[in-house]
């Protein structure tokens, strides 16, 4: 087949091997076009397959041709495909399979077939009313406000893939028209005489327990788990990525205290953290257990002392164990209803600090957030961050009366002026 390409490439007159006249082909508003120029001759025929060229321009500008667009189920192929493999290497698996799972189950259902230009903000909005209808006829109760967001995060994660490809001119305003401003709630935390219970029932039930089976070290553990993450913010998976070696003991110059500095890596990535004194001493009857648990598995102390720095500081995180003391304790749920998990121990140290009155900036470097977090989740909540002296001022009483009874000065020329009755 010969081929002569016209308009830098975009028209394209050819004739198979066989044929006695010239074919033209052309892409015009995403659609693909044929046509016979019903010539022999190739000059007579670029002629005709110009004309018919310009003419489909001309019936695209006009309307005449609406232009193909792609639908929202193509860029979300489009874009699982990418983030299955580029995401990979920044999110952990779990949200890759959560990402799908939604995309599968609810959003691509809805938005599908769709053109993307009428993804707008009020489909969305459609979306956001037919998602809680659904949710509601299933379960009795609409999804949270965090899910919806997620969903809606992921809509225009899709729509910005979109525009990136050229497939989507511009992204459209998703927010909410109204209702934006959200109730303002502090996360689930442990007040200074429940962590007390907390941390006094654990230690009772590792000291009342037997050795069968383990259950006694399990214990133990979790005694430690409760000191050492109340007195060190961490969160819960950074917990369990922490090994020995990541942790050192120090005095610190500034406060003359004995503390732990500990080179965490987690959900934010590699960071570093100064905990209160209160976490040296369950770290150190941890790193015990760990040594006594590979003494017992037959390493000679050369051995230990090579191998101890690699080992874990908490194998494993009695999640059933710790549900249930706070059970017991009448610890599951805060007064509000919202439960308590291991994530409660972070929010219990940044309240407690808030408390104490530590600068939040400082607070937002040791835990690896953000003070905007702290602002909206924990320092709102917490009284001692409200200034009294600041707040209760009053003029001394000898002033106000002064102010009271002072005589009005005359007016100026200008001012009677302007007083003056019309």
């Amino acid at each position: 087949m010969t081929t002569h390409t016209m308009f830098d490439g975009r028209l394209q007159v050819y004739r198979r091997d066989k044929g006695r006249t010239w074919q033209c082909a052309a892409r015009v508003g995403g659609e693909r076009f044929r046509e016979s120029t019903g010539e022999e001759d190739l000059d007579r025929a670029k002629d005709v397959a110009e004309e018919w060229y310009l003419r489909l321009r001309g019936m695209v500008r006009n309307g005449e041709i609406k232009p193909k667009e792609r639908s929202f189920g193509e860029a979300a192929d489009h874009y699982m495909r990418q983030a299955r493999v580029l995401a990979a290497t920044v999110r952990s698996p779990k949200y890759i399979e959560l990402l799908d799972l939604r995309m599968k189950r609810h959003i691509v259902p809805f938005f599908g077939t769709t053109p993307l230009p009428e993804v707008n903000r009020g489909l969305v909005q459609t979306y956001r009313v037919a998602r809680a209808e659904e949710t509601i006829a299933r379960t009795g109760k609409p999804p949270s406000r965090s899910t919806m967001n997620q969903e809606i995060v992921h809509i225009r994660q899709v729509l910005k893939h979109a525009e990136g490809l050229g497939w989507l001119s511009h992204l459209p305003n998703l927010t909410m028209p109204y209702m934006t401003q959200g109730k303002r709630e502090r996360r689930a935390w442990f007040s200074p005489e429940e962590y007390k219970q907390l941390y006094t029932a654990t230690r009772r039930r590792a000291e009342s327990s037997d050795g069968r089976r383990g259950w006694k070290k399990r214990y133990q553990d979790l005694h430690d788990y409760v000191l050492f993450v109340g007195n060190s913010g961490l969160r819960p998976d950074e917990s369990a990525r922490l090994e020995i070696r990541d942790i050192c003991i120090e005095d610190d110059f500034a406060t003359g205290q004995t503390i732990l500095v500990i080179d965490v890596r987690g959900k934010t990535g590699v960071g570093y953290c100064k905990t209160m004194p209160g976490a040296v001493f369950p770290y150190k009857r941890l790193v015990e257990r760990r040594a006594e648990e590979l003494r017992q598995a037959g390493m000679t102390n050369e051995e230990i002392t090579k191998q101890l720095p690699y080992i874990r500081l908490f194998p494993k995180f009695g999640r059933d164990a710790f549900n249930n003391i706070l059970r017991e304790e009448g610890l599951k749920r805060d007064r509000d209803g919202r439960v308590r998990t291991a994530y409660s121990l972070r929010h219990t140290y940044i309240s407690m600090r808030l408390m104490e009155g530590a600068n939040i900036y400082q607070i937002a470097n040791n835990c690896r957030t953000s003070v905007q977090m702290i602002e909206e989740f924990y320092a709102a909540h917490i009284k001692d961050r409200i200034d009294t002296t600041a707040i209760n001022l009053q003029r001394p009483k000898a002033q106000r009366k002064v102010a009271k009874g002072r005589p009005v000065p005359p007016m100026s020329a200008m001012e009677q002026d302007a007083a003056a009755p019309i």
